[in-house]
């Protein structure tokens, strides 16, 4: 259900507003018809579905917040994070959905295979925007995924978008993420032992330290599984 892509575009300084580049994106793919990858970091903040500015104590000039075209739950942003989003046309219908999941997440199984790392699709219950197509160590999450189907000018164009938690502080993340859930007065809260950090998941898996360049080449092996011409 993916696309070849020609290559992954890497974006090496956090993108000020992810959540704008990828409308960006889309909207370049529905006008050119040509696939794009871009893996990506943001700016320390929260992606948020549109469900959560209905929230009476919704602020919407809180820059930390963004509203997302997918939907899902509460996503961080920031250091030891990395986005991963696909946009392509396509003239499948969105009942489809399930099987670019499905595809999603064999991609990132075979690229984390490709460091020594083998992850499971299931939803993990406690953690943050828990989904069935999370992707979990040991019954720990440490990947999620999200989709968003645009149609502009009669051209359907997909976003499928993975949010990868590379060796990011969880339990801090977790703590942040119920102060804004409390904050908006939503009755979600999340246990930090339902999330990990793939270099952690690693290190217990392998009882070894992570090398320094462990994001480097995580997010090679992503950029390899998803445009391998462009490897070669």
């Amino acid at each position: 259900m993916l696309p070849a892509f020609d290559s992954v575009t890497e974006h090496h300084a956090p993108l000020r507003d992810g959540v704008v580049a990828e409308a960006e994106w889309i909207a370049q793919v529905a006008v050119s018809g040509v696939a794009q990858a871009h893996l990506w970091q943001g700016e320390p903040g929260w992606s948020v579905p549109r469900s959560y500015t209905r929230s009476p104590a919704w602020d919407e000039r809180d820059p930390s917040l963004l509203v997302r075209a997918s939907g899902g739950g509460l996503v961080p942003q920031g250091p030891g994070l990395a986005n991963l989003s696909l946009v392509w046309r396509s003239s499948a219908a969105p009942t489809c959905s399930d099987a670019v999941y499905r595809a999603l997440c064999a991609g990132l199984q075979r690229a984390l295979a490709q460091i020594g790392l083998a992850a499971t699709t299931q939803a993990v219950e406690g953690s943050f925007c828990d989904g069935r197509y999370n992707l979990a160590v040991d019954g720990r999450k440490i990947a999620g995924t999200a989709q968003a189907w645009r149609r502009i000018e009669g051209r359907q164009v997909v976003l499928a978008h993975a949010l990868l938690i590379v060796d990011a502080d969880v339990d801090a993340l977790t703590e942040a993420a119920n102060a804004i859930e409390q904050a908006l007065g939503r009755p979600a809260r999340y246990v930090a032992s339902a999330v990990t950090s793939i270099a952690r998941a690693w290190s217990a898996r392998h009882q070894s330290p992570v090398a320094t360049d462990f994001a480097g080449l995580l997010l090679q092996a992503v950029a390899a599984e998803f445009a391998p011409a462009a490897a070669v």
